[in-house]
């Protein structure tokens, strides 16, 4: 991996010559780039703002994470309040929805560095992110957002064994993606339905779940979690039915697949 390392800190002392905005969600991708970004502007005295985006799309836990990370190094953290369910190609969930979405996010980014006076915008995609469906990296590009880990070919696997060496304690946290990820295309995002489905998600990961997902179609919620999980998911079994109940949901089923990211893009063709 040397020679991707060293692409990526030559990339990001270039862009340390000047003050920058980093889109931080708090995960694993984003806070390496914050780590790196952080010291490399300690050397030339510019600035560096990180700002995570606070929204019903993203899970509560993203943005308590962002922030304790932000104090940790030390840096400039702002949180952008932004409703994406006014725009109703989001909130009528076309398969095109994270286009949409990025593209409104990545705005009002812009607008907060040009308020700043800063000249770049980064953002955390990998380069396992460029093989999946992802159109919201479309958006991205458009846009003029760097994404120097995808640039630089940094997969996620060395994304988190390089923020393992720098001691960050997000390196081994598994990805918590978009929640309107866990509902069908073409079904409308509810807020309400959102929420609790990130409660209940919340309270599986407590039980000591590493990857879950609660996906929801229509009167049935089906529960993806690793497969060596399965003990873990029998032993916790009343516990979770009363609380997953919760979702206001008649019927829980548990997928024999296992955890899958990406498995409502079954059928969608590969891409931004």
């Amino acid at each position: 991996m040397t020679t991707e390392k060293n692409a990526l800190l030559h990339q990001i002392r270039t862009y340390a010559q000047k003050d920058t905005v980093l889109a931080f969600s708090g995960g694993v991708d984003s806070a390496l780039l914050l780590c790196l970004l952080s010291q490399a502007s300690r050397e030339t005295g510019r600035r560096v703002y990180a700002v995570t985006f606070h929204t019903v799309l993203h899970p509560q836990a993203d943005l308590d994470w962002a922030r304790q990370l932000a104090d940790a190094m030390n840096v400039s953290h702002h949180i952008l309040t932004i409703d994406e369910l006014d725009d109703p190609r989001i909130s009528e969930n076309p398969p095109d929805r994270c286009y949409h979405c990025k593209k409104m996010l990545f705005e009002e980014l812009w607008r907060f560095a040009r308020e700043k006076h800063a000249d770049t915008v980064l953002e955390g995609s990998n380069r396992d992110d460029l093989d999946v469906y992802r159109p919201g990296l479309r958006a991205v590009q458009e846009l003029g957002v760097a994404s120097p880990l995808a640039q630089c070919g940094i997969t996620k696997a060395q994304v988190r064994q390089l923020a393992a060496g720098y001691g960050l304690p997000v390196a081994s946290r598994p990805s918590v993606p978009c929640l309107a990820t866990r509902i069908p295309y073409g079904t409308p995002l509810d807020t309400a339905l959102l929420s609790r489905i990130d409660q209940g998600e919340h309270f599986l990961r407590g039980l000591g779940f590493r990857n879950v997902r609660i996906r929801v179609h229509g009167d049935i919620a089906r529960l993806e979690t690793d497969p060596e999980d399965l003990p873990l998911l029998l032993e916790h079994r009343p516990a979770i039915v009363r609380q997953l109940k919760g979702l206001g949901i008649p019927y829980l089923t548990f997928d024999l697949e296992g955890f899958r990211s990406g498995s409502m893009d079954v059928g969608i063709t590969s891409g931004g």
